[in-house]
């Protein structure tokens, strides 16, 4: 088989996988909701700052001249970082998830009709899921040596959504 042929069935295997990931992340979750306002107050970006750092190449720049280096060292170590990564990426998405129903919910039992708050959601778990298979294709790369990968714009969705519902779920303080 030629190198093009199965680079071209990686690639269509690869979006494949990115349009089930779609629907299925566009579809609704069947874990229950703690919707609480202590929940939303718990929700924090601060929790996927070590996300943002796990895949930065300095590491592997100062494993490199360390004694001893050798590749299959830094492939090891490329693989265990991307295994954690993958556990972030879906403590993020499950997070969202729950942000995303929570949001509905909200709309659900408003007096008003809020076609802003649902062309934003909508909008946003758009980019989140896309976000999410541009994310799990670049860990291949990342994984193989071939590219960086940076999650800021994924964890600012979420924050996104976070900061939006917990502006419309009144805090426990203020209600007493």
């Amino acid at each position: 088989m030629s190198v093009v042929l199965i680079f071209a069935l990686v690639i269509l295997a690869a979006l494949l996988t990115a349009v089930v990931v779609l629907v299925r992340n566009l579809g609704p979750s069947g874990h229950s909701l703690p919707v609480t306002a202590e929940w939303i107050d718990e929700l924090s970006v601060e929790r996927y700052r070590p996300m943002m750092r796990l895949l930065d190449s300095g590491d592997l720049e100062f494993l490199r001249f360390q004694p001893g280096y050798s590749r299959r060292m830094e492939s090891h170590l490329r693989a265990q970082r991307c295994q954690i990564f993958r556990g972030y990426l879906r403590c993020l998405n499950m997070d969202f998830r729950r942000v995303t129903m929570a949001l509905k919910l909200v709309m659900v039992q408003s007096q008003q009709d809020r076609p802003d708050l649902a062309s934003i959601l909508i909008h946003h778990q758009v980019m989140f899921v896309s976000g999410v298979i541009a994310l799990q294709a670049r860990l291949l790369l990342y994984r193989w040596g071939g590219c960086t990968v940076d999650a800021s714009s994924l964890v600012q969705v979420f924050d996104v959504m976070r900061i939006e519902l917990r502006n419309l779920v009144p805090s426990p303080v203020s209600a007493a």
